[in-house]
């Protein structure tokens, strides 16, 4: 998070980027108050761009800033999370759909090689390194497909699913059981199966909803609310499945 902004681009939007990914990667913590001041030392800026970056960070409904009182990282919210994770399924099931039909065999390799890479971190406890190569799997679907706006779409959900995700490892969602369901999807999509291919992705992604429960009550002071939706009844997925 601490990376050096490149002073010849505008300031704010790296500022936002950076501090997004710090709230994704919960190096910065759900309740955690924000300096300006501190914000600005870190990265070598005024304040100003630091105020804007709060400000777009609060419309997207990360931070909440409380008018003389400071800024605070929002805790994670389970309905914030299931909402998030529609917005994937709907989206990220029928681009894996799409990819089944246009993959090469050039693509699906460098599927396989990410595939190992995930394999290499989980034997080596890696989890920053493990949910690296979760995005770029799930990226690297999405490119075959053609989707970068799709694609767009889904980074801006991402962010409450991997603050789960971050929570999660290794202690809901073990790392060989998300392995094993990316490399059902890679099977799927690598057959041409279209309709497989959809429902492993559409699978893994309902993952988070077996880990959710398990994960508010393991860290109630990190969540503002920590029940599932009636909603969501229905669509946990098997435990063993």
């Amino acid at each position: 998070m601490d990376a050096a902004l490149r002073l010849t681009d505008p300031i704010a939007p790296q500022l936002v980027a950076a501090l997004r990914q710090g709230i994704a990667e919960l190096r910065l913590r759900p309740g955690e108050a924000l300096s300006e001041k501190d914000i600005a030392a870190r990265f070598g800026v005024s304040r100003q761009p630091v105020r804007e970056a709060f400000i777009k960070l609060s419309e997207a409904g990360l931070v909440e800033i409380r008018p003389s009182r400071g800024t605070y990282v929002m805790k994670i919210s389970v309905r914030e999370v299931v909402d998030a994770r529609y917005v994937r399924e709907a989206i990220e099931c029928d681009i894996a759909r799409t990819a089944s039909r246009l993959a090469t065999r050039a693509q699906t390799a460098r599927l396989r090689a990410i595939v190992a890479e995930q394999e290499s971190a989980a034997a080596a406890d890696d989890r920053w390194r493990f949910n690296d190569r979760d995005l770029a799997f799930h990226r690297a679907i999405a490119d075959i497909a053609g989707c970068d706006y799709a694609w767009r779409i889904v980074e801006a959900a991402r962010i409450q699913t991997d603050r789960v995700r971050h929570l999660s490892l290794p202690d809901a969602s073990p790392m060989p059981l998300l392995i094993r369901q990316h490399v059902t999807i890679l099977e799927r999509l690598e057959a041409g199966d279209a309709d497989g291919t959809g429902s492993a992705m559409r699978r893994h992604l309902r993952e988070v909803l077996l880990a959710l429960p398990r994960i508010a009550a393991a860290h109630p002071d990190l969540f503002a609310d920590t029940e599932l939706p009636e909603h969501t009844r229905g669509l946990v997925p098997d435990e063993a499945g």
